[in-house]
């Protein structure tokens, strides 16, 4: 399982931390990501880290306003969002990829397990 929170009502240029809880599998197995789906839009990858060698991995339109992190005592993923904008608006998801390698990707399809979201709302 994978449960998101920290989404909320945000100015633009204000600052979020979202959380991943997980449980029911090898956290240092899986890769982490965040993906996010606006009104009318398809989902998005935005970032995700590896379940080995804690590399990480950011879409352009995020890259020096987010950060990813993982807390393998926790069994959780964070993702601080500063800068924001109101673009940025969107049901932000969690997902994990089973992924034994340093590396990982924002490819959706990869990603075996889904939270349900945690909505995210900023305003101009």
């Amino acid at each position: 399982q994978l449960v998101e929170s920290g989404g909320g009502l945000v100015q633009a240029g204000g600052s979020l931390r979202l959380s991943c809880a997980t449980s029911g599998f090898t956290f240092g197995d899986y890769a982490i990501g965040w993906f996010r789906q606006a009104p009318g839009k398809e989902r998005e990858g935005v970032s995700c880290i590896s379940g080995r060698g804690r590399n990480s991995y950011y879409e352009d339109f995020v890259k020096g306003r987010f950060t990813i992190s993982r807390d393998d005592a926790k069994k959780a993923v964070y993702l601080q969002m500063s800068s924001l904008k109101p673009e940025d608006t969107a049901v932000y998801y969690c997902a994990a990829e089973e992924f034994l390698g340093i590396t990982c990707a924002t490819v959706a399809r990869r990603y075996e397990y889904w939270g349900l979201g945690t909505l995210v709302t900023v305003s101009s």
